[in-house]
């Protein structure tokens, strides 16, 4: 299956999830604007909870980050991925089947799977999927319908089962960027530790700055 992928490889290392109710006192819109300037690379619309919001809320923010250097990604609402030309679309195992979500947003858009077991993560085709978003690491309140925290070491394994790049996600901050880079991620995803943070823009840049820094004792650690 060929696809000539417009974006070709996204940069992974800060990928902030945005939470309606946590982002509610600033709004999605400002918080993602400030966490791209921090340095955020990728910023996902997740709000399961009112499809009308939701509709709003992506177009207004696919307007607010053209140029900022984010990528911008819906969750599972292949639909509105399409009709808004998000760069990305998220779907996790309960949503639709990776197969189905391709064929709905075409070759050119980028395609991001949630992996909670080896066996999930060893099934994403790298020829649908771009990456996957690996866990959780831990125990999270923004999404209480998640299985079993993984730790870093069952992060590890996740991502030695992917074929494809991984992020981990699940409760996590600047101060575990060293275990996921150990553990062999391509970036942090985050909710709370951007949406729920005093200034977004310094917590973006605090998990940007700690991510560039654990990758580079990583490669020094295998060199």
């Amino acid at each position: 299956m060929m696809r000539g992928r417009r974006l070709g490889s996204a940069e992974l290392s800060v990928y902030v999830v945005l939470d309606p109710d946590l982002c509610a006192g600033r709004g999605l819109v400002e918080t993602a604007l400030a966490a791209a300037r921090g340095g955020a690379t990728m910023i996902q619309l997740r709000d399961k909870a009112d499809a009308a919001r939701r509709r709003a809320s992506a177009f207004a923010l696919r307007a607010a980050l053209a140029g900022s250097g984010a990528l911008f990604v819906v969750n599972d609402d292949a639909a509105l991925a399409a009709e808004v030309g998000a760069d990305g679309l998220h779907v996790g195992q309960d949503d639709m089947a990776p197969a189905q979500a391709r064929a709905l947003i075409g070759p050119q858009m980028l395609l991001g799977l949630s992996v909670e077991t080896e066996a999930a993560a060893r099934a994403a085709d790298p020829a649908l999927v771009d990456h996957v978003g690996a866990g959780p690491v831990f125990a999270t309140p923004t999404k209480p319908d998640h299985r079993p925290p993984v730790g870093f070491d069952g992060l590890a394994r996740l991502v030695a089962a992917s074929r494809t790049p991984a992020v981990a996600i699940g409760g996590l901050n600047a101060r575990h960027a060293p275990d996921a880079a150990r553990a062999g991620c391509a970036g942090l995803a985050v909710v709370s530790a951007v949406c729920a943070a005093p200034d977004p823009e310094a917590a973006a840049r605090a998990l940007a700055e700690a991510w560039c820094a654990a990758r580079r004792q990583a490669g020094r650690a295998s060199a």
